[in-house]
């Protein structure tokens, strides 16, 4: 089994899934994007991942690649219908490609907050079994503004109506960061688009008030993103 992985900045991989990943032998390979790599053909792979960065989706003259991403997307999701899981950017690139929209969050959403699942995520495959409101990782100022028309909103929160989707049968994503571990903030702390973005949204010293504020909930954030997981991986084996 393989997997292909957009990366569009070094910090922003796999994180906590690395670890469930390698359990299961299942080989990954990374493309990185923002460096210039190229995407290989997509027939050999099983699953899709795309993960956050610090550009937008509607960069594109800045990140032209993002074209051809977004691209293969659409053939991924609409042609080969195989897995394809989506976080952050990789989930407002979900939409964008799918014929969605995304716009300005306002405002900002950065922190450890709340999302509450929708009705539908119980009957969701990769959703079910979670629990119905959780704490997670946000760090977004874009959101899907529309999701695709054959979507289905997962979860939500106060300040974002889209949290999570499933578009099409086999396409999940959602905007905040499940694939967090103990070291994440501390790293992405040091790309000063992020450190900017949470200064400006929570003042000075912000770095180092979301690390305490997330410390209590590393296992939890660990569980909810193996469940998560193992869900996932019953649909790439089906």
């Amino acid at each position: 089994m393989r997997f292909l992985v957009l990366q569009h900045i070094a910090c922003e991989h796999p994180g906590i899934f690395r670890k469930f990943l390698a359990a299961d032998g299942i080989t990954w390979d990374a493309v990185w994007l923002d460096a210039g790599h190229t995407i290989p053909p997509l027939e050999p792979y099983d699953a899709l991942w795309v993960m956050g960065g610090p550009m937008d989706v509607w960069d594109v003259e800045d990140h032209p690649w993002l074209i051809e991403e977004k691209r293969a997307i659409r053939r991924w999701v609409r042609e080969l219908d195989r897995p394809f899981l989506g976080l952050c950017l990789g989930h407002q690139l979900l939409a964008d490609a799918l014929a969605g929209t995304c716009g300005p969050q306002r405002p900002s959403e950065i922190g450890i907050l709340d999302v509450a699942l929708t009705p539908e995520a119980a009957r969701d495959p990769v959703f079910a079994g979670l629990p119905e409101e959780f704490k997670v990782l946000q760090w977004h100022s874009v959101k899907v503004a529309q999701p695709p028309d054959d979507a289905i909103v997962l979860a939500r929160s106060d300040a974002c109506s889209c949290q999570a989707m499933r578009a099409g049968r086999r396409a999940w994503s959602m905007q905040y960061h499940v694939e967090i571990e103990p070291d994440t903030i501390a790293e992405w702390g040091k790309v000063p688009a992020y450190a900017e973005a949470l200064e400006r949204t929570h003042g000075a010293g912000a770095l180092d008030r979301m690390a305490e504020a997330a410390a209590p909930h590393m296992r939890r954030f660990e569980e909810n993103a193996e469940k998560l997981y193992r869900n996932f991986m019953q649909q790439v084996r089906s």
